[in-house]
């Protein structure tokens, strides 16, 4: 006979199944479309499923219909938003959806209490009375309600710092480290609390304070560090839908919580090794911490240049390196950039691009955005393919960058940025920077390339300046 539980669980698996794939897929450029339909198919077979229980088990009609409206209404603002947001826009976007799942994890860890410890006659909790699981349950509702809270406020900070609604630098309380350590110590001793004595005040303690944590975790991050932040986030809303799917019964929660959590973690350690910063240093504060170069530092004077004079340069020059950061995105240059490739590659002039791991204020954001213009990606180099070849190169054009090519971090010991791996772009024979002012980057250090001797400005929006060179050209 069939049963619709059966089905469900294979339906599960077959989600998570997907779930996997899209992670492979989305970790190579050729494949990331494919990825992204995995994604897309895995998420709908796991929808279908859950609605399918839910009519399984008598859900009442009013239920049903809350259950399928907010899916309607969800998917209806996601497909808005998708279509609205601008590539400059997706890692604040992504920040906030990130609120969204913590959001979530906090209402159904307070779901989880209201329905098993604070009704412990309910069927619920007399099921976990009985199999001797009402401990473990507290604590999971614990749990989830702190992870859940933590990335709810992160998330929030993490939005408004990557679109400019309050400023990038550092949050500086005092004994801040003591703060974050003392705030985790007393979840722990709570959480022992609760699971003894489970009691709704310590719930609410639990989630002001993980609130209050959440916000000074990131507020206290600067902003060269935002690109480690984002997949930090993202692996903490994964954790939070894993505590939620434990709350929840949900096997399928749990394990594409897991992945979530999981990879994104890992993806916050190749960006802290691809900055040579440690985890913990970033959790702590980031960049900015440190008294670095001051703005009044005395470099000497700028060169500037004009878009016939780069147009020039670029027609004889042998071989171009392009070096784009997150000023071409809020210029959306790319397109005019992909053109001056081609342009240039027509003419037999070897044209690639050396990409940061930490470009721009989203992990991959940079290759996406060339991606989204039709660049080759066999042209798109990563930081340690291409940092060799500058001394060969004749033109470098710096795009939109700052902190990613600044010498400083090679050179000066004491900037805050030390010892974090740069694309070292002052060793071409030329380099054209393109800037809208001298003004220090997202991580507010200023940057010596600026006036080296081989080093020229071009001033201006990035889209416009680059349109001139090719009517140059």
């Amino acid at each position: 006979m069939f049963k619709i539980e059966t089905a469900a669980t294979a339906a599960y698996i077959i989600a998570a199944l997907l779930f996997i794939l899209a992670l492979a897929g989305l970790s190579k450029h050729e494949t990331s479309k494919a990825g992204n339909t995995f994604g897309i198919a895995g998420m709908a077979v796991a929808l279908i499923a859950t609605i399918a229980l839910a009519v399984n088990r008598s859900i009442s009609p009013l239920g049903l219909g809350l259950l399928v409206g907010a899916m309607i209404i969800g998917a209806a603002i996601g497909l808005w938003r998708a279509r609205v947001v601008e590539m400059t826009g997706m890692p604040e976007l992504i920040a906030l959806l990130h609120s969204f799942v913590g959001l979530a994890a906090v209402l159904v860890g307070w779901n989880g209490y209201l329905d098993v410890e604070n009704a412990p006659n309910s069927p619920e909790a007399l099921k976990l009375a009985a199999e001797g699981m009402t401990g473990i349950h507290s604590a999971e509702v614990f749990v989830g309600v702190f992870i859940g809270a933590v990335t709810f406020t992160g998330s929030i900070v993490a939005n408004l710092k990557l679109s400019a609604r309050i400023k990038s630098a550092p949050l500086m309380l005092p004994g801040k480290n003591f703060l974050n350590i003392g705030a985790l110590v007393v979840f722990f001793v709570l959480t022992v609390w609760f699971v003894i004595d489970p009691q709704l005040w310590l719930l609410v303690v639990v989630t002001v304070l993980a609130l209050l944590l959440g916000w000074h975790l990131v507020a206290s991050i600067g902003g060269g560090d935002m690109p480690v932040v984002v997949s930090m986030l993202n692996s903490y809303s994964g954790w939070a839908a894993a505590a939620s799917g434990f709350l929840l019964g949900n096997d399928l929660l749990i394990i594409t919580g897991a992945l979530v959590g999981s990879s994104g973690a890992y993806l916050s350690y190749i960006m802290c090794k691809a900055m040579n910063r440690s985890f913990i240093s970033v959790i702590a504060g980031g960049f900015g911490l440190e008294a670095g170069p001051s703005e009044d530092k005395d470099y000497g004077e700028h060169r500037e240049i004009t878009a016939e004079g780069a147009a020039e340069l670029l027609g004889s020059a042998d071989t171009v390196i392009i070096t784009p950061g997150y000023g071409m995105a809020v210029a959306q240059a790319q397109y005019g950039v992909a053109d001056l490739t081609r342009k240039l590659r027509d003419r037999g002039v070897n044209v690639r691009f050396g990409i940061h791991p930490v470009a721009g204020r989203l992990p991959g954001h940079m290759n996406v955005l060339l991606a989204e213009a039709k660049v080759p990606y066999d042209i798109v180099l990563e930081m340690d393919e291409i940092n060799d070849d500058f001394d060969e190169t004749s033109v470098v054009l710096v795009i939109g960058a700052n902190d990613t090519v600044n010498p400083a971090a090679a050179e000066d010991p004491g900037s805050p940025i030390a010892g974090m791996p740069v694309l070292t772009v002052w060793n071409a024979d030329n380099v054209i920077v393109f800037k809208r002012s001298m003004a220090s980057g997202y991580a507010g250090v200023q940057n010596p390339l600026f006036f080296r001797e081989n080093t020229q400005m071009l001033f201006g929006d990035a889209r416009d300046r680059v349109n001139d060179i090719l009517a140059a050209l």
